[in-house]
């Protein structure tokens, strides 16, 4: 699978390295100089000076063959450009865009960009769901529901305490997509360890919830 992500910020820069060190074929564009020389230097050729924005630009990056476009610029207005210009005009089959600001959500949505990532709304949400401590929550689907998004805390008598990512054997299509520790979002890296008081984001199949809660609290739900 080739992937395009377009803004070399935290989002794109965790997003490339986790992606290349899952065997993935990846490319990060940057629009500033300095920004993409200094990732170059730590990512190599993975790493493109341009401005995603530009039809030019894309191409050259190859987004014809791309299977799917990340748009995580810093700039709503920049993401919006990248994510309608890789659907309609590069037509890559899948296309997401990260929103900051959550107002500008439907109108992604009305343009016909329905995968979005707005982390303030995600954030928010989370501190907003008032379920006891352990618990596993569904907090929203995707893909049509095809996809759950699952909210758990980690306890100190969670069997994933104290593991990293990576050892936990997971349900089938199951990812541990990112944890809030302390009130920072972290991305789900297979390095990290898990510890009491984090909360995971997972993304898993509906009839995997309950297999997922079961890895997560030691007991069936």
């Amino acid at each position: 699978m080739y992937v395009i992500i377009a803004g070399g910020g935290d989002i794109g820069y965790h997003l490339t390295k986790a992606l290349h060190q899952h065997g993935y074929e990846v490319l990060l564009i940057e629009k500033n100089r300095k920004r993409a020389m200094e990732l170059a230097d730590e990512l190599g050729e993975r790493v493109m000076y341009g401005d995603a924005c530009e039809v030019r630009v894309l191409n050259e990056a190859g987004a014809r063959r791309a299977d799917v476009v990340v748009a995580a610029t810093g700039d709503d207005e920049d993401n919006l450009i990248i994510s309608q210009l890789a659907q309609n005009f590069f037509k890559v089959k899948r296309v997401l865009a990260v929103v900051r600001d959550p107002r500008h959500e439907s109108l992604f949505f009305r343009l016909g960009i329905h995968e979005t990532v707005c982390s303030t709304r995600f954030i928010f949400n989370i501190l907003e769901q008032e379920v006891e401590y352990g618990e596993v929550l569904p907090i929203g689907a995707i893909m049509r529901g095809d996809i759950e998004v699952i909210e758990a805390e980690v306890t100190p008598e969670s069997p994933v305490a104290g593991k990293s990512i990576g050892e936990i054997e997971l349900p089938p299509k199951t990812l541990l997509a990112a944890v809030v520790r302390n009130g920072q979002l972290t991305l789900g890296l297979a390095n990290l360890i898990l510890q009491p008081g984090d909360t995971v984001v997972a993304l898993t199949p509906p009839q995997h919830e309950k297999q997922l809660a079961r890895v997560m609290r030691g007991t069936a739900r």
